[in-house]
C-alpha cells in the first residue's frame, strides 16, 4: 500500500504557488507547476486522472487574483491560446509595496507580531523569512507592543506529533485530562483530523480503547503523544476535516447559556463581544462548544458575572470558585 500523502492546507499551497511564480522570470507552465509546487506535486504523481487537480489550480489562480496578486499569463510565441504551453508568472516589480506607502511604528509592530504568530504554523520556514524581511526595513519596533507576543499561541505541543501521526497513518497514545478529574487517562487513538474551532485546536480520532470516534481538545492532552507502534485502525475520509468542523459548529449553535454581567465591567465587554452573543429576556445568551471551557472563562470574572443557566454551567462556575477559596482561603 502506498504511503498516504500529507494534506497540504490551502494557505500553504497558495503561498508555495506565489513563491514559485515569483522565483522565475520566464514563468512556469501548468505541468511544471502541478509537478513541482507543494500542494500539487504529490497528488500529480499519484493521480491517473489529473482533471480535478487542474480544476484546483484554476480556482487557486482566481483566488490569488481576488487577493490582488498580479498573476500574469504569457502565451508561447506562435501558440497563442494553447493552455498547455502558456506560462504563469508574478512580476516582482508589480508585487512590491508602493514607494509612497508608509507604516507607523505601531503598524510595523502589528506586522511583526502577525509574522511571529504565523511562524508557529506549518509555514514556519517561509514565515521566518517573511519576518526577517520585515525587520530588514530598518524601523525600530516598539517593545511595549511586541511584548504581547508571548501570550499568543497558535499550536499546542501535541499538534506536531499528531500531524505526523495523521500523515503516517499511525496509532498514538497520550494522557488526557477530562474536566473534573484529578488524574489523566491514557488514550489509544487513530488520529483522523486536526481542526481549529472557537480559538482552540481539536483532534478528531477513532478511540481504539472504546471503538468509537471522539473529539479531543488539545489543551487537555497533558503529556507526550507517542506512537503505539501499530498502524491506524481507521483512515480519514476525504471530507473528514469539513465534516468535523460542521459537527462542532452544530454543537456550538445548540449549546446556549444565559449570563448576567455587571454594567461597565470587563465581563460585559468580553461577553458581549463573543461571537453569537445576543440580548435576552433574562440576560445575555452566549454560545459555546464546551461548557467547561466557558466555565473557566466566566469564573475568572468573579462577582462581575452571574450564570442564569444551564444548571450544569452554574455548578461548574461555583465549583471553580470553591477551589479558589480552598486553595487561597
Amino acid at each position: 500500500m502506498p504511503a498516504p500523502t500529507r494534506r497540504v492546507p490551502a494557505e500553504e499551497r497558495l503561498f508555495s504557488l506565489v513563491l514559485a511564480l515569483l522565483a522565475t522570470e520566464q514563468g512556469l507552465t501548468k505541468a511544471e507547476i502541478l509537478s513541482t509546487v507543494t500542494g500539487y506535486a504529490a497528488r500529480y504523481e499519484a493521480a491517473a486522472d489529473r482533471a480535478n487537480l487542474e480544476r484546483q489550480f484554476e480556482r487557486d489562480k482566481e483566488d490569488l487574483r481576488d487577493l490582488g496578486v498580479p498573476l500574469e499569463t504569457v502565451d508561447a510565441l506562435g501558440a497563442e491560446g494553447d493552455t498547455k504551453l502558456q506560462r504563469y508568472r508574478i512580476p516582482p516589480a508589480r508585487y512590491q509595496l508602493p514607494d509612497d506607502l508608509e507604516f507607523s511604528t505601531e503598524e510595523y509592530a502589528m506586522l511583526t507580531l502577525a509574522a511571529q504568530v504565523w511562524r508557529e504554523g506549518s509555514l514556519s520556514t517561509d514565515s521566518r523569512r517573511a519576518l526577517t524581511k520585515l525587520q530588514s526595513l530598518g524601523l525600530r519596533i516598539d517593545d511595549a507592543v511586541v511584548g504581547f507576543a508571548p501570550s499568543i499561541r497558535t499550536r499546542d505541543a501535541a499538534h506536531e506529533p499528531l500531524t505526523a501521526a495523521i500523515d503516517r497513518a499511525q496509532q498514538v497514545v497520550f494522557p488526557y485530562l477530562k474536566p473534573g478529574q484529578s488524574a489523566a487517562e491514557h488514550r489509544t487513538v487513530s488520529p483522523l483530523a486536526l481542526v481549529f474551532h472557537e480559538g482552540r485546536w481539536h483532534l478528531h480520532a477513532h478511540d481504539d480503547g472504546v471503538d468509537a470516534r471522539r473529539t479531543f481538545l488539545l489543551r487537555r492532552i497533558v503529556g507526550p503523544v507517542v506512537p503505539s507502534g501499530a498502524p491506524a485502525s481507521v483512515r480519514p475520509a476525504a471530507d473528514e476535516t469539513a465534516r468535523v468542523l460542521d459537527e462542532l459548529a452544530a454543537l456550538w449553535h445548540s449549546t446556549v447559556a444565559t449570563v448576567r454581567v455587571r454594567p461597565g465591567s470587563e465581563a460585559e465587554v468580553v461577553v458581549r463581544n463573543r461571537p453569537g452573543t445576543a440580548e435576552g429576556a433574562e440576560g445575555l445568551t452566549v454560545h459555546a462548544t464546551d461548557l467547561d471551557i466557558l466555565a473557566d472563562e466566566l469564573a475568572a470574572f468573579g462577582a462581575d458575572v452571574q450564570v442564569v443557566g444551564p444548571p450544569k454551567l452554574r455548578e461548574a462556575v461555583r465549583s471553580r470558585w470553591q477551589k479558589v477559596v480552598q486553595t487561597h482561603g
